[in-house]
């Protein structure tokens, strides 16, 4: 195995601290304005004051310590990437805990599941949040899902280097297309798709006759598939236009950002169609939709209308880690409940809002399952596995397997342990699966229309963790418990 001096190991780690730094700081420059907003509409503005005092402060700490010329190598990138995402929500924490009412730990829950797009709230009194709670909420989520690393890709040149690894550390054993010669091109691209379908979204709810300031935060939260609502009923309080135009935009934020840029900036339409994991996702969302409305209709659950808008709803919200809510499917009868249930595991598309497992990953590790029975009747034939014209490498199919492997093993994990505490099955089973799935709502107490409030806090822990290892994609999680890598910083 390759190793470098732990000198080197050192001064790469200190250019993740100049990017950690340089992320604070950014961070608490916005809760100043956050601080101004609440201001302006008389609510409490300390949490966001203090953020700004901490997140400045210790930001130009972090930034004096590290350095912006140093070249980590990719055990570093891998490890900044994961504290990055773990630090992050502990400084925008402080508002819920100053300014919210919940305690740290509550507020560190509800943190990290925006800065992950998860959408879990340890809400249970919407009342206690003022527009400003509500609107950081919602932005975070929007932070979440474009990319720290890559709008600081954008904002900071000089960090392009360091950042290309950063970059291609947050999703791991999926190949990402590369639409420019410049990842900074292409993190552009990324970024101009993501604005559109934001303003798209909030002018398209605010149309619909959602009020205007509960448009811009579900705007805000639906381009990242994330979910939070500043409604408690979710978007089973809105008009039924609104309901069909979030099942639009909630399909679009789980499809691959850089094909919706070929296919709006560039009308290359051909890309979109010929990409073989955007057919497997809009089929499985056809077939799933119609199934559960076919289910829904047949009991006499819902009129036909109602039964397509819900089921189709439920199911790309689902498909979609999004974890928005037309209805409480937490109320529906089991085998409707089970069809969801068995969403959670799939996900979006790679290189969009979406969380999960990814639908590329499922069509890899069945090609390679067809590979290996037809291996073992032809042992000598030549396999290569194809996903659409191109061939799969063998390390890529490796990093497909252990990255399923250790999702399973963390979702058993949490399954265990929050049966364990919470003594229900049901909610330990769905809670743990939204949680590395970053989807939000589980069923029983944990559905849509409840909260996590009254978990056990080691079971919010066990949750914390899941959210966190599911955003990055579990494997920059794993090297931090890896002892090679703290004997090379040492």
């Amino acid at each position: 195995m390759k190793s470098w001096p732990a000198s080197s190991a050192r001064q790469g780690f200190r250019s993740s601290l100049y990017l950690l730094g340089l992320t604070y700081q950014g961070f608490g420059l916005l809760m100043l304005a956050f601080a101004l907003l609440a201001l302006g509409w008389g609510e409490d503005a300390r949490g966001f004051l203090l953020g700004t005092v901490l997140g400045v402060g210790l930001g130009k700490a972090l930034q004096g310590v590290g350095h912006a010329e140093a070249q980590p190598h990719r055990a570093e990138v891998f490890a900044a990437v994961a504290l990055l995402w773990l630090l992050v929500p502990a400084l925008g924490a402080i508002p819920y805990w100053i300014s919210g009412g919940l305690d740290y730990l509550d507020a560190l829950f509800e943190a990290v599941s925006g800065f992950t797009t998860t959408g879990a709230t340890v809400l249970s009194d919407f009342g206690q949040f003022g527009k400003s709670l509500f609107l950081w909420r919602s932005f975070t989520q929007w932070m979440g899902g474009i990319g720290i690393v890559v709008l600081f890709l954008v904002v900071f040149p000089q960090l392009q280097v360091a950042g290309r690894q950063a970059f291609f550390a947050e999703s791991t054993g999926v190949e990402k297309e590369r639409l420019t010669p410049k990842l900074r091109h292409t993190a552009q691209a990324v970024l101009r798709v993501y604005l559109t379908l934001t303003t798209l979204a909030f002018l398209a709810y605010w149309w619909a006759g959602v009020p205007v300031f509960e448009a811009l935060a579900n705007a805000l939260t639906t381009t990242p598939a994330g979910g939070f609502s500043p409604n408690p009923q979710s978007f089973a309080a809105y008009p039924l236009l609104a309901q069909w135009l979030g099942s639009l935009f909630m399909f679009l934020a789980g499809v691959n950002f850089l094909l919706q840029y070929r296919l709006f900036f560039g009308r290359e339409v051909k890309p979109l169609f010929r990409d073989a994991e955007f057919r497997a996702y809009a089929l499985l969302v056809l077939l799933a939709g119609l199934l559960l409305s076919l289910y829904l209709y047949t009991h006499q659950m819902y009129s036909l209308e109602a039964s397509l808008r819900h089921a189709f709803f439920q199911v790309i919200s689902i498909v979609t880690t999004t974890g928005f809510a037309s209805v409480d499917f937490a109320q529906w009868v089991v085998p409707a409940q089970a069809i969801l249930v068995l969403l959670m595991f799939v996900g979006g598309s790679a290189g969009s809002g979406a969380g999960g497992i990814k639908v590329v990953r499922w069509l890899l590790l069945f090609g390679l399952l067809r590979r290996e029975i037809t291996r073992t009747l032809h042992p000598r034939a030549v396999l290569p596995l194809r996903l659409g014209n191109r061939v799969v490498s063998e390390e890529a199919l490796r990093q497909v397997s252990v990255f399923i492997f250790l999702y399973t093993l963390l979702f058993g994990f949490g399954t265990l342990t929050l049966a364990l505490l919470e003594g229900s099955f049901v909610e330990a089973f769905t809670a743990s699966a939204q949680a590395i799935g970053n989807i939000g709502p589980g069923l029983g107490t944990v559905g849509p229309m409840g909260s996590y409030a009254e978990l056990h806090p080691v079971s919010k822990v066990v949750l914390i963790f899941q959210m966190w290892a599911g955003r990055i994609e579990i494997l920059p999680v794993v090297l931090l418990f890896s002892p090679e890598l703290w004997r090379r910083l040492r």
